[in-house]
Protein backbone atom coordinates (compact mmCIF):
# COMPACT_ATOMS: atom_id res chain seq x y z
CA UNK A 1 0.00 0.00 0.00
CA UNK A 2 1.69 3.37 -0.92
CA UNK A 3 1.74 5.98 1.76
CA UNK A 4 -0.78 8.61 1.81
CA UNK A 5 1.07 11.80 2.64
CA UNK A 6 -1.61 14.91 5.08
CA UNK A 7 -0.02 17.98 6.70
CA UNK A 8 3.31 19.55 6.44
CA UNK A 9 5.04 17.73 3.65
CA UNK A 10 8.50 18.70 5.11
CA UNK A 11 10.32 18.91 1.82
CA UNK A 12 11.87 21.74 4.47
CA UNK A 13 13.14 20.47 7.80
CA UNK A 14 11.01 21.48 10.78
CA UNK A 15 13.29 22.41 13.62
CA UNK A 16 11.46 20.28 16.40
CA UNK A 17 11.10 21.35 20.53
CA UNK A 18 13.46 20.92 23.15
CA UNK A 19 16.78 21.74 21.33
CA UNK A 20 19.65 22.90 24.26
CA UNK A 21 22.26 25.02 24.74
CA UNK A 22 25.14 25.16 27.39
CA UNK A 23 27.97 26.99 28.04
CA UNK A 24 31.02 25.33 29.92
CA UNK A 25 31.54 28.66 32.33
CA UNK A 26 34.81 29.43 30.51
CA UNK A 27 32.89 31.10 27.16
CA UNK A 28 32.37 27.56 24.97
CA UNK A 29 28.81 27.32 23.76
CA UNK A 30 27.46 24.60 22.28
CA UNK A 31 23.63 23.69 21.21
CA UNK A 32 22.04 20.50 19.94
CA UNK A 33 19.42 20.59 18.01
CA UNK A 34 16.60 18.09 16.31
CA UNK A 35 14.66 18.37 12.61
CA UNK A 36 12.18 16.59 11.04
CA UNK A 37 12.68 16.27 6.93
CA UNK A 38 11.63 14.71 3.96
CA UNK A 39 13.87 11.56 3.19
CA UNK A 40 14.55 13.54 -0.22
CA UNK A 41 15.45 16.76 1.70
CA UNK A 42 19.42 17.59 1.18
CA UNK A 43 20.78 17.61 4.63
CA UNK A 44 23.71 19.63 3.06
CA UNK A 45 22.44 23.13 3.60
CA UNK A 46 21.43 22.64 6.94
CA UNK A 47 24.45 20.74 8.32
CA UNK A 48 27.33 21.48 6.57
CA UNK A 49 30.11 22.73 8.99
CA UNK A 50 29.66 26.53 9.43
CA UNK A 51 26.32 26.76 8.82
CA UNK A 52 24.58 29.14 11.36
CA UNK A 53 22.09 28.08 14.13
CA UNK A 54 18.49 28.14 13.18
CA UNK A 55 17.89 30.94 16.27
CA UNK A 56 19.32 34.07 15.24
CA UNK A 57 19.70 34.59 19.27
CA UNK A 58 22.81 31.78 18.84
CA UNK A 59 23.73 32.58 15.36
CA UNK A 60 27.48 32.87 16.50
CA UNK A 61 27.11 29.18 16.78
CA UNK A 62 28.15 27.25 13.52
CA UNK A 63 27.43 23.63 12.65
CA UNK A 64 30.35 21.28 14.23
CA UNK A 65 28.86 17.58 13.54
CA UNK A 66 25.68 15.68 12.42
CA UNK A 67 23.85 12.29 12.12
CA UNK A 68 21.03 11.30 10.65
CA UNK A 69 18.18 8.60 11.33
CA UNK A 70 16.32 7.42 8.65
CA UNK A 71 12.64 6.82 10.22
CA UNK A 72 9.31 5.25 8.92
CA UNK A 73 7.17 6.90 6.88
CA UNK A 74 9.87 8.64 4.66
CA UNK A 75 10.93 10.81 7.50
CA UNK A 76 14.59 11.78 8.63
CA UNK A 77 15.75 12.71 12.21
CA UNK A 78 18.65 14.97 11.47
CA UNK A 79 20.50 15.99 14.52
CA UNK A 80 22.71 19.01 14.67
CA UNK A 81 25.29 19.89 16.97
CA UNK A 82 26.43 23.83 17.11
CA UNK A 83 30.07 25.04 18.59
CA UNK A 84 30.87 29.17 19.29
CA UNK A 85 32.02 31.25 21.47
CA UNK A 86 30.22 33.27 24.27
CA UNK A 87 30.10 36.93 22.65
CA UNK A 88 30.12 38.30 26.21
CA UNK A 89 33.90 36.12 26.39
CA UNK A 90 36.14 38.43 25.07
CA UNK A 91 34.29 39.86 22.19
CA UNK A 92 33.63 36.60 20.81
CA UNK A 93 37.35 35.53 20.22
CA UNK A 94 38.69 33.22 22.34
CA UNK A 95 37.55 31.87 25.60
CA UNK A 96 38.85 32.17 29.23
CA UNK A 97 41.87 29.49 29.33
CA UNK A 98 40.80 26.21 31.13
CA UNK A 99 43.57 24.94 33.26
CA UNK A 100 44.24 21.86 35.71
CA UNK A 101 47.90 21.29 37.50
CA UNK A 102 48.90 17.57 38.11
CA UNK A 103 50.98 17.97 41.22
CA UNK A 104 53.58 14.98 42.32
CA UNK A 105 57.00 13.54 41.96
CA UNK A 106 59.20 12.16 39.03
CA UNK A 107 62.93 11.19 39.06
CA UNK A 108 65.71 13.07 39.04
CA UNK A 109 69.60 12.57 38.84
CA UNK A 110 70.62 13.03 42.22
CA UNK A 111 73.71 15.63 40.95
CA UNK A 112 70.82 18.21 40.77
CA UNK A 113 69.37 18.13 43.72
CA UNK A 114 69.65 21.48 45.43
CA UNK A 115 71.26 20.49 48.48
CA UNK A 116 74.10 18.19 46.69
CA UNK A 117 77.20 20.39 46.89
CA UNK A 118 75.80 22.94 50.09
CA UNK A 119 73.36 22.80 52.56
CA UNK A 120 70.26 24.40 51.80
CA UNK A 121 67.46 25.71 54.31
CA UNK A 122 65.57 22.84 55.87
CA UNK A 123 68.23 20.31 54.93
CA UNK A 124 70.49 18.63 57.65
CA UNK A 125 73.08 19.23 55.81
CA UNK A 126 74.39 18.83 52.41
CA UNK A 127 74.55 15.26 50.25
CA UNK A 128 78.41 15.77 48.75
CA UNK A 129 79.87 19.23 50.34
CA UNK A 130 81.50 21.57 48.71
CA UNK A 131 84.84 21.14 47.04
CA UNK A 132 88.16 20.34 47.94
CA UNK A 133 87.53 16.81 48.17
CA UNK A 134 90.26 14.27 50.19
CA UNK A 135 91.69 11.74 48.13
CA UNK A 136 90.80 8.71 49.21
CA UNK A 137 93.86 6.11 50.45
CA UNK A 138 95.11 3.08 47.85
CA UNK A 139 92.26 0.14 47.93
CA UNK A 140 89.92 1.85 49.79
CA UNK A 141 86.39 2.68 48.63
CA UNK A 142 87.61 5.07 45.17
CA UNK A 143 88.30 3.77 42.35
CA UNK A 144 91.59 4.53 40.77
CA UNK A 145 91.25 7.76 38.00
CA UNK A 146 94.55 8.58 35.92
CA UNK A 147 96.55 5.87 37.93
CA UNK A 148 95.30 7.20 41.47
CA UNK A 149 92.32 7.02 43.65
CA UNK A 150 89.66 9.47 43.61
CA UNK A 151 88.76 11.81 45.86
CA UNK A 152 85.93 11.33 48.70
CA UNK A 153 83.83 14.11 49.73
CA UNK A 154 80.40 14.08 52.33
CA UNK A 155 78.49 10.79 52.84
CA UNK A 156 80.87 8.55 50.24
CA UNK A 157 80.42 10.33 47.30
CA UNK A 158 83.48 10.38 44.90
CA UNK A 159 84.57 12.59 42.36
CA UNK A 160 87.30 12.57 40.26
CA UNK A 161 89.26 15.33 41.04
CA UNK A 162 89.69 17.27 44.37
CA UNK A 163 87.70 20.53 42.99
CA UNK A 164 84.71 18.10 41.55
CA UNK A 165 84.94 17.16 38.05
CA UNK A 166 83.25 13.86 37.21
CA UNK A 167 81.34 12.78 40.13
CA UNK A 168 81.48 9.31 40.18
CA UNK A 169 78.45 8.01 43.04
CA UNK A 170 78.71 7.64 46.49
CA UNK A 171 80.88 4.53 47.28
CA UNK A 172 80.92 4.31 51.19
CA UNK A 173 78.81 0.81 52.07
CA UNK A 174 78.68 2.73 55.90
CA UNK A 175 76.11 5.01 54.39
CA UNK A 176 73.69 2.48 53.26
CA UNK A 177 70.71 5.62 52.42
CA UNK A 178 73.21 7.11 49.78
CA UNK A 179 75.16 3.92 48.55
CA UNK A 180 74.68 3.57 44.90
CA UNK A 181 72.19 5.90 44.87
CA UNK A 182 71.96 7.93 41.21
CA UNK A 183 68.08 9.55 41.54
CA UNK A 184 66.02 11.10 44.13
CA UNK A 185 62.27 11.84 43.72
CA UNK A 186 61.77 15.62 43.15
CA UNK A 187 58.78 17.51 43.11
CA UNK A 188 56.99 18.39 39.56
CA UNK A 189 53.87 20.74 38.88
CA UNK A 190 52.67 20.31 35.47
CA UNK A 191 49.72 22.44 34.19
CA UNK A 192 47.22 21.28 31.36
CA UNK A 193 45.00 24.11 29.98
CA UNK A 194 42.55 24.50 26.81
CA UNK A 195 41.33 27.47 25.18
CA UNK A 196 39.39 27.71 21.86
CA UNK A 197 39.90 30.39 19.71
CA UNK A 198 38.04 31.64 16.57
CA UNK A 199 40.99 33.00 14.19
CA UNK A 200 43.80 31.10 12.66
CA UNK A 201 45.81 34.11 13.46
CA UNK A 202 45.67 33.46 17.62
CA UNK A 203 46.84 29.73 16.92
CA UNK A 204 50.31 30.70 15.02
CA UNK A 205 50.94 33.58 17.60
CA UNK A 206 50.31 30.98 20.93
CA UNK A 207 52.69 28.40 19.05
CA UNK A 208 55.27 31.17 18.88
CA UNK A 209 55.69 31.41 22.06
CA UNK A 210 56.46 27.54 22.66
CA UNK A 211 59.56 26.71 24.48
CA UNK A 212 59.33 30.19 25.95
CA UNK A 213 59.46 30.82 29.96
CA UNK A 214 58.06 33.91 31.50
CA UNK A 215 57.85 35.05 35.07
CA UNK A 216 54.05 35.75 34.96
CA UNK A 217 50.90 33.89 34.02
CA UNK A 218 50.99 35.32 30.89
CA UNK A 219 52.61 34.97 27.32
CA UNK A 220 52.05 37.55 25.34
CA UNK A 221 48.68 38.44 25.46
CA UNK A 222 47.77 34.87 26.36
CA UNK A 223 46.69 34.32 29.80
CA UNK A 224 47.23 30.61 30.13
CA UNK A 225 47.81 30.30 34.32
CA UNK A 226 45.38 30.83 36.36
CA UNK A 227 45.56 33.34 39.61
CA UNK A 228 46.79 30.48 41.91
CA UNK A 229 49.60 29.20 40.16
CA UNK A 230 52.84 30.40 41.51
CA UNK A 231 54.93 32.74 39.02
CA UNK A 232 58.19 35.00 39.24
CA UNK A 233 62.30 34.34 38.43
CA UNK A 234 64.72 32.77 40.39
CA UNK A 235 67.71 34.79 40.69
CA UNK A 236 70.56 34.62 37.99
CA UNK A 237 68.78 31.64 36.36
CA UNK A 238 65.32 32.04 34.67
CA UNK A 239 61.68 32.30 35.25
CA UNK A 240 59.78 29.51 36.61
CA UNK A 241 57.23 28.50 34.04
CA UNK A 242 57.59 27.47 30.55
CA UNK A 243 54.94 27.10 28.15
CA UNK A 244 56.15 23.01 26.98
CA UNK A 245 53.38 21.81 24.51
CA UNK A 246 50.77 23.37 22.48
CA UNK A 247 48.36 20.89 20.26
CA UNK A 248 45.76 22.33 17.78
CA UNK A 249 42.52 20.78 16.88
CA UNK A 250 39.89 22.33 14.53
CA UNK A 251 36.41 22.49 16.47
CA UNK A 252 33.72 22.84 14.20
CA UNK A 253 34.86 26.82 12.98
CA UNK A 254 36.92 27.25 16.13
CA UNK A 255 40.48 25.79 16.91
CA UNK A 256 40.85 24.07 20.13
CA UNK A 257 44.35 24.68 21.40
CA UNK A 258 45.57 22.10 24.41
CA UNK A 259 48.73 23.58 26.09
CA UNK A 260 51.12 22.26 29.21
CA UNK A 261 53.12 24.20 31.08
CA UNK A 262 55.91 22.94 33.14
CA UNK A 263 56.51 24.41 36.67
CA UNK A 264 60.43 24.73 37.88
CA UNK A 265 60.70 26.04 41.51
CA UNK A 266 64.92 26.30 40.44
CA UNK A 267 63.90 28.54 37.25
CA UNK A 268 64.26 27.50 33.91
CA UNK A 269 67.89 28.98 32.51
CA UNK A 270 67.51 31.41 30.58
CA UNK A 271 70.74 30.13 28.45
CA UNK A 272 68.86 27.26 27.75
CA UNK A 273 65.55 28.01 27.22
CA UNK A 274 64.47 31.24 25.59
CA UNK A 275 62.19 33.90 28.51
CA UNK A 276 59.55 35.72 27.25
CA UNK A 277 59.93 39.70 27.83
CA UNK A 278 56.58 42.15 27.26
CA UNK A 279 57.27 44.23 25.13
Amino acid sequence: MAIVKQGEDLELPELQPGWTVSNDGFGLVTSTTRYKADYTFDVDALTNRGTAHPDATYSFLKAHKYSISWDILDIATVTVDYVGIDPDSNEGEFTQPNTSAANGLTAEHITTHPNFFSAQTGFIGALAGPAPYTQDTPNNLAPNVNGQPAFIGLNGACFEKANGGRFIGFVDPSWPQYYGKTQYLAPTTTYSGVIYVGDQTYVIDILGYLGKSTSTTAWGTWELLPDWAPVGTVDEVGPKNLLSQVNVEEYGSLYKVMYEIRYNANGWDSNVYKEYVAE
